[in-house]
């Protein structure tokens, strides 16, 4: 009832309007209609349809009440982007100088050869009388150069060279399944990744914490710098002491364990690995776990940068023939993998 009702008033409607009116009506539900049917699944809109309704827009008046395939906002958009697009294609004539001529580029090459101890103001001035006009930029961007220095070591190459005397120490906390915490300390070697030694206390104490270095520095093994945060279990006098045993200590800035980029990442290491997996029923229990993953870590365990190696290499080429052969680690959590003889 209502559509007949709308189709009634509608046909009343267009007896008094003017031909022109209906034309454009009919203009545009024509319109629309040939996109419906030239689309399978939805109607599409491409860019002649785009430009006909911003065209239409402003031809009719009442071309709001007339669409049905998309909102009359988005009609305004599309005239804003025909707009910048209009502009964009006044104004695509090159910006900037233009270039020098090729015998000039030449001039300014063979004036910085032969002389090299001008610099671009004085090329300039050379030009200008010779009545060439070029700028400064232009002149350094064709001037002579030259040849470049021997290459050198970067400093990433520095640091490679030097990392087999680095460690880098830190203390972390686990939790027990009491709720008990213990203290957990380690030492690696920023050459290899090697952890060098790792112990464990409930009560950390800068005596204890000297004698962990003690102990991972047996028959003179030891780095040249220490890398450490400014924690105070270490104690005031640990610079002093380890300065007299050759280590020079090195702090990093307060709360910046980025400083620390080796040793950061060692502590999760260890508890996405090991820790976060295995409830710690004490400190025995604790230790017993750690030193079964630290073995594991230096002798098995990939790392990515040592061109997936262990941190202690094989010292031989990998067999590539017979049975393949599981150890479990810490129960079945990790596993290394090796051929039968």
């Amino acid at each position: 009832m209502f559509t007949c009702v709308s189709l009634l008033t509608g046909f009343l409607c267009g007896a008094f309007r003017d031909r022109r009116t209906l034309l454009l009506e009919n203009l545009l539900l024509r319109q629309q209609l040939a996109v419906a049917l030239r689309t399978r699944r939805q109607p599409r809109v491409v860019w002649h349809d785009r430009l006909f309704w911003v065209v239409m827009q402003r031809l009719c008046a009442d071309w709001r009440r007339h669409l049905v395939l998309v909102q009359p906002e988005t009609v305004l958009r599309w005239h804003r982007q025909g707009w910048r697009l209009f502009w964009w294609w006044r104004s695509r004539r090159p910006m900037g100088r233009p270039r020098l001529p090729q015998e000039v580029r030449d001039l300014i090459r063979r004036l910085s050869e032969q002389n090299r101890l001008w610099g671009t103001e004085r090329i300039r001035g050379e030009l200008r009388k010779l009545g060439i006009a070029a700028s400064n930029g232009s002149i350094r961007r064709y001037r002579w150069r030259p040849a470049p220095r021997p290459p050198s070591q970067t400093w990433g190459t520095f640091l490679r060279t030097h990392a087999h005397a680095i460690w880098a120490a830190d203390l972390f906390t686990v939790q027990t399944l009491t709720f008990r915490t213990l203290y957990v300390l380690f030492f690696i070697s920023h050459g290899r990744r090697e952890l060098v030694h790792v112990a464990v206390t409930a009560h950390p104490t800068a005596a204890w914490v000297w004698r962990q270095l003690i102990e991972a520095t047996p028959w003179g093994r030891q780095p040249k710098y220490l890398i450490r945060d400014r924690d105070r279990v270490y104690g005031g006098d640990f610079v002093p002491r380890a300065q007299a045993a050759g280590i020079d200590t090195l702090l990093t800035p307060f709360r910046s364990p980025k400083a620390n980029a080796v040793a950061e990442p060692m502590v999760r290491t260890l508890r996405n690995d090991c820790l976060d997996h295995v409830l710690v029923l004490n400190e025995r229990h604790l230790r017993s776990v750690l030193a079964e993953y630290v073995a594991y870590y230096n002798a098995d365990r990939p790392h990515r940068s040592l061109a997936l190696e262990p941190p202690r290499p094989m010292g031989r080429s990998p067999a590539t023939r017979g049975a393949v052969r599981s150890r479990a680690i810490l129960g079945g959590l990790h596993h290394s993998y090796q051929r039968a003889a």
